[in-house]
């Protein structure tokens, strides 16, 4: 294996790491508070009950910094293995 092989390699392996743990976050945060709803609903949060105010507001706030750490990891990824390659 050569050296440009491995930095690949570890390139593709760090891109799904960084992908699969926002995955998760946000299948947490999209799913979650769903199911918990009743719980989550004994409390108010500007009026209105937790559970519905993660649904409505939360999870969009939670999804926009999802896709701003993914473009932040993923420029830092290319900055670091891809720098003048081509591939």
């Amino acid at each position: 294996m050569t050296d440009s092989q491995a930095r690949q390699d570890v390139y593709w392996w760090r891109t799904r790491c960084l992908t699969a743990g926002l995955l998760l976050i946000w299948g947490l945060i999209s799913f979650l508070p769903g199911w918990f709803a009743d719980g989550l609903n004994q409390h108010e949060v500007l009026g209105w009950p937790l559970g519905f105010y993660m649904a409505a507001q939360g999870g969009l706030i939670v999804f926009l910094l999802v896709v701003w750490v993914y473009d932040q990891g993923m420029r830092r990824l290319e900055a670091r293995y891809r720098k003048g390659d081509r591939a």
